[in-house]
């Protein structure tokens, strides 16, 4: 039996001529902390608009724990946190203000308001800022007032989206901790990020989505098996000739050899020791050669390979 927190069969959105959902289909089970990866226009924003019923859509259906998602779905939309990309609190309340605003959305008893506000405090790390105003609060600080704005009534479903835009290292691996810990207190989480590593980090599997379909699906070592490359080998070197440039394409395993940015840059699919034998050839052709770099696949060669672009050049 599934255990699906979401579910979206052949969902259509069309804004006239443009297809923003072309028969999108999802699953997400619970428990897992599930990326939701595409290029601006791909649809991910339309999805979770209309998973939340805050866009009509032309065809397909949408479920939440099991039941029809619709707008008058207060039942469930009290099981869904959502904290956004762009900050959304009041700067004349203070953070215990804010986060006492949201939490009261969702619980009206004042006494077990109280306690998860504190716990939400605690969480995010602002219990030296409760009487601070938004204004007087850094950009990091900011987004984790927004976070506890979104998580305090303790939704079983938490839609994270781009939650480290523009905060400094510290802040970011704090949001991050935050959302491990969440999910280990049993919130399914739905995240979206331009930050690969992030993805990589924290997600348990991972969609990418483009032109409103979804193209890949998987864990991330599932995702990196879809793709042709398997190891890029870069070497710091004079310009190999023309001719030994095509000896160095024609390696075992290789298919690709090119020259950028003073490296010769070498892709291979499958093998092993291909930097041995790449060495020993620049070697018996005497190159000299400086820094050498192996690298296996990241999810973001597996992001470009399907769309066409890199994740951080869309946006």
């Amino acid at each position: 039996m599934s255990n699906a927190v979401v579910k979206i069969e052949n969902l259509v959105k069309r804004y006239n001529e443009l297809i923003a959902l072309d028969h999108f289909s999802l699953e997400i089970e619970e428990g897992e902390i599930f990326g939701l990866l595409g290029p601006n226009g791909s649809g991910k924003t339309t999805t979770i608009n209309c998973l939340l019923s805050l866009l009509s859509y032309d065809k397909g259906t949408v479920e939440l724990f099991g039941t029809k998602m619709a707008p008058d779905n207060y039942e469930v939309k009290k099981n869904i946190g959502i904290v956004m990309q762009n900050v959304a609190v009041f700067e004349e309340l203070t953070v215990y203000e804010n986060i006492d605003y949201f939490c009261g959305l969702y619980v009206s008893d004042k006494e077990q308001r109280a306690k998860l506000v504190e716990e939400a405090i605690g969480f995010v790390g602002l219990e030296e800022f409760k009487k601070f105003y938004p204004k007087k609060l850094s950009g990091g600080l900011l987004r984790r007032l927004n976070i506890a704005c979104g998580i305090a009534h303790k939704p079983k479903l938490i839609i994270f989206d781009e939650p480290t835009v523009a905060v400094d290292p510290q802040s970011r691996n704090k949001i991050l901790e935050g959302i491990v810990k969440l999910n280990e207190q049993g919130a399914t989480v739905i995240y979206t990020s331009h930050y690969m590593e992030e993805v990589e980090q924290i997600c348990t599997r991972i969609a990418i989505m483009d032109k409103g379909k979804c193209r890949a699906i998987g864990t991330n070592s599932e995702l990196k098996k879809l793709i042709r490359n398997t190891e890029t080998i870069s070497i710091e070197v004079v310009k190999p000739s023309d001719e030994d440039m095509k000896e160095i394409a024609s390696l075992p395993h290789a298919y690709e050899a090119v020259y950028e940015d003073s490296k010769l840059v070498v892709r291979y699919s499958g093998g092993k020791h291909n930097l041995i034998r790449l060495m020993q050839l620049l070697s018996e052709k005497q190159y000299d050669m400086g820094r050498v770099y192996s690298e296996i696949p990241t999810l973001n060669d597996v992001f470009l390979e399907i769309t066409g672009t890199a994740l951080r050049d869309s946006e």
